[in-house]
């Protein structure tokens, strides 16, 4: 590190900051790759309520820092010839901060956008059609099962119907769901 020893302070200290978080962020992405980064570890000390559901990252956060500082010294670093005026040069490094970390929270929001909820609700099943797997007893007089897919899984159910008896093999349409587990289906038409 003897090249630091010749520069002026200003950037000496963008380099020395550019380093550090530099290396702190390249342990970041190592810890994310492997799975250990579930938590930054760091807190901030204030009682704003930033865990609403809306919000996919937290502002203030130990990873935010790092951004932040990255863009700050690396652009620092970067224009320090180019830009004789220190006081510009001190202002655009921390636009370009700011930049990073509306960067990073513009790459987390999108890539919450492709999880997936696949959990299984029966709602989701009305007005879907099934194939009867056990028959199913007329009038409500005991259950059936029905084989249905419901986001391009299959689940075998309990079922009911309120007409004639409806035997294996047919195709039936769900028409609502009672007790928030048992189909009521009809013969499809």
């Amino acid at each position: 590190m003897d090249f630091l020893q010749s520069l002026d302070s200003l950037q000496k200290g963008f380099w020395i900051i550019a380093l550090i978080s530099g290396l702190i962020f390249i342990v970041q992405s190592i810890l994310t790759f492997i799975g250990s980064d579930s938590m930054d570890g760091i807190n901030a000390d204030f009682d704003g309520n930033l865990d609403s559901s809306e919000a996919p990252f937290q502002l203030f956060s130990f990873r935010n820092l790092i951004n932040f500082l990255l863009g700050f010294s690396w652009s620092g670093v970067s224009f320090y010839s180019i830009i004789e005026n220190r006081l510009l040069l001190i202002s655009i490094c921390f636009f370009v901060g700011v930049l990073f970390v509306v960067m990073f929270f513009l790459i987390i929001k999108q890539l919450g956008k492709l999880a997936e909820d696949n959990s299984f609700k029966f709602e989701e099943t009305v007005n879907k059609n099934a194939e009867v797997y056990l028959s199913i007893p007329e009038n409500k007089s005991g259950l059936g099962k029905i084989l249905i897919s419901v986001k391009g899984s299959f689940r075998q159910l309990d079922a009911m119907t309120e007409n004639e008896k409806i035997e294996t093999g047919n195709v039936v349409k769900v028409v609502r769901v009672e007790n928030n587990s048992i189909l009521i289906v009809e013969k499809f038409k």
